[in-house]
């Protein structure tokens, strides 16, 4: 089909946001108040951190600030595919903490059956289903870099499996799959925007003060409270937690670590029962092509293809814009790639095309820190796969604040940073450079040219 047909009546907006089920805002913060604890961001930080704050202590004062709608930004704008993995996929923690990985992997599978246990705990219904992943090969050179790691995985128990061209196409069958892993028990797949939702409201059982449309304007600290000024009132607390992602931070060296990268994605129609029978997905997978331009994709509860990745897009100068979040130049690129990727799906249409900010640093992992003598804990730089990883962070921050070492503190991981990105207009330039020499190398069978192996070299390690 004309990708240009297809997209023609495609909606404007993110698919799991465009929903009945949305609830109505809670209020604005109006006048002074004064809590225990104060989370800044109403995304998958911010709201486990609230949540687990109350679990753990259910004598907290603890309010929640988000400047929009619970969920609004990359929370409610992304695959929905919760994984284990803490450290964006076994390839990136090997490579900077060979040391911990067995730590970290099974921090991560751990870390994933909770949110299982917390979703059934408050009956928090976001069509989770843990279905795993396939990772596919669709160029022979991607096919060794997938049983690169095949004896690793084995020593660490982890749960996958190999699969030849025949074994792969079986399970999703498209003409472009060479081969692939099945990670069977390290993903899930949800609807993300009521997961948050569904947060939001164990949040409003347990006594957690939430207001919406209030943003925090600024930051004060007098030594022993910090107030957060809001405008139409304030909070003061004895501890902060920023979990706000990629907008201008309240705290200024986190602008050094984090930039904006813009992902897209559409959504299908939903396929009829002969459709999805051409396909195949009985397991219902979530899938990624291997590529280091990839695609990510999976099945809706109603059968929908979410469709995403490919490009990953930095605006020069770094600025975070609505504007941004549409791209006609990449839904038509993706809308193609589709239907290569399933040509007997000629004639399915999308209803929905969207874009969202993703804050990445250079290491394409979260990392930690605390400010104002250890009464603020922040996380930030997920760069995608945050979905399972958030609640992680929140567990880190509020360890943090408690002053008390845990095994999470005590991970190297978590006690360094990410190497900084140099100011604009430098920034632009290496990004854009970086940027269109992966699209290289996907298109000379993987080969790195000089600047990717020299960038290896220095541990960032860009390769998405």
């Amino acid at each position: 089909m004309d990708p240009l047909k297809a997209l023609a009546d495609a909606e404007r907006k993110p698919y799991w946001l465009d929903s009945p089920a949305r609830p109505e805002p809670q209020p604005r913060l109006f006048g002074h108040t004064t809590a225990d604890l104060v989370v800044v961001g109403g995304g998958f930080t911010g709201l486990w951190t609230a949540l687990m704050a109350k679990e753990r202590d259910p004598s907290l004062d603890v309010v929640l600030l988000e400047g929009r709608r619970i969920g609004w930004a990359a929370t409610g704008r992304n695959g929905g595919f919760c994984m284990a993995t803490l450290t964006h996929g076994l390839a990136n923690g090997l490579e900077r903490w060979p040391e911990e990985i067995d730590r970290l992997e099974r921090m991560g599978v751990e870390n994933l059956d909770e949110i299982e246990r917390t979703l059934e705990r408050h009956g928090i219904d976001c069509s989770f289903e843990r279905t795993g992943e396939l990772h596919v090969a669709t160029e022979d050179w991607q096919l060794d870099g997938l049983n690169e790691h095949l004896d690793l995985i084995s020593d660490l128990g982890l749960d996958y499996v190999p699969l030849d061209q025949e074994q792969v196409r079986a399970e999703v069958n498209s003409p472009t799959y060479l081969g692939g892993l099945w990670e069977r028990s390290g993903c899930a797949m949800l609807d993300p925007a009521r997961l948050a939702w569904g947060l939001r409201e164990a949040c409003l059982r347990l006594g957690v003060r939430v207001h919406e449309r209030t943003p925090v304007r600024s930051l004060a600290d007098d030594g022993t409270t910090i107030t957060l000024r809001t405008p139409y009132g304030a909070v003061g607390a004895r501890h902060v937690a920023l979990g706000t992602g990629v907008f201008p931070p309240l705290l200024r060296r986190l602008k050094h670590f984090v930039v904006p990268v813009y992902d897209y994605a559409l959504m299908t129609e939903p396929l009829t029962g002969a459709q999805l029978d051409t396909v195949g997905w009985r397991n219902r997978q979530g899938v990624g092509d291997s590529g280091n331009q990839f695609h990510y994709y999976r099945l809706t509860d109603d059968n929908r293809i979410l469709w995403g990745g490919y490009d990953a897009v930095y605006y020069n100068g770094g600025l975070v814009k609505p504007e941004y979040d549409q791209r006609d130049e990449t839904f038509v690129k993706l809308a193609r790639h589709f239907y290569d990727t399933f040509p007997q799906l000629d004639g399915v249409r999308f209803t929905h095309r969207w874009g969202g900010v993703i804050d990445t640093c250079s290491r394409f992992s979260a990392f930690y820190g605390q400010a104002h003598g250890g009464r603020l804990a922040y996380a930030a730089g997920y760069t995608g796969m945050g979905v399972g990883a958030t609640r992680f962070g929140a567990n880190v921050m509020l360890d943090l604040l408690s002053g008390k070492p845990t095994d999470r503190t005590e991970l190297r991981m978590v006690k360094e940073k990410p190497m900084p990105f140099p100011p604009e207009p430098v920034r632009s330039g290496v990004i854009q450079f970086t940027r269109w020499s992966i699209a290289q190398a996907d298109q000379h069978q993987g080969r790195r040219n000089l600047w990717l192996r020299a960038l290896d070299r220095m541990g960032l390690g860009f390769d998405s």
